[in-house]
């Protein structure tokens, strides 16, 4: 006699592979598809467990829940912490002049363009952290997709003379 969980997923020599949707004293009400929800008595020898059904228990859901926040926090903690600019910048502006001097030129605070060179680094970040985790992509592409963002934070070093800490610099391929 079989004994399974609302939840296991099994296997029936004929019908494939279902889903335990009920569980009776004496019978399985198991979903084989929409066309095909059958009741199977206990006693039936020819299941295959494929998972249990078991439900997790309250500490293994609170360690889940304890690893998923985790992961989230992970995840956006390249894009919560704090970024400083170098304190000689502080108040500055940045003008932008064109060559026909008929033209109007063009002044930002230098603090908007730097949380604009900050967010394109992030973003840099994020996007490394999918091509790393992609599912699809095969570790070549993955590979080649790095050497790529590599060179673009190559070209946004020229930017690093804005940051306070030098840990923050944009960091290129290396002469090496």
């Amino acid at each position: 006699m079989s004994d399974f969980n609302t939840g296991a997923i099994v296997k029936h020599p004929t019908k494939g592979v279902g889903a335990v949707i009920e569980v009776t004293e004496t019978s399985y009400r198991i979903f084989f598809s929409e066309e095909n929800i059958s009741e199977i008595s206990k006693d039936f020898q020819g299941f295959t467990l494929i998972k249990d059904g078991k439900q997790p228990s309250i500490s293994d859901s609170i360690e889940l829940i304890k690893d998923a926040m985790f992961e989230v926090v992970e995840n956006l903690n390249d894009l919560q912490h704090p970024v400083d600019f170098a304190s000689k910048w502080q108040n500055g502006e940045l003008e932008f002049h064109p060559a026909d001097n008929s033209l109007q030129s063009h002044v930002i605070p230098i603090s908007s363009f730097f949380r604009k060179v900050v967010l394109i680094r992030d973003r840099l970040r994020v996007l490394e952290q999918n091509i790393n985790s992609h599912a699809v992509l095969t570790d070549e592409d993955k590979i080649s997709l790095q050497q790529y963002v590599t060179r673009v934070y190559g070209s946004l070093t020229s930017f690093n003379f804005l940051f306070k800490n030098k840990d923050q610099f944009f960091k290129g391929e290396s002469s090496k």
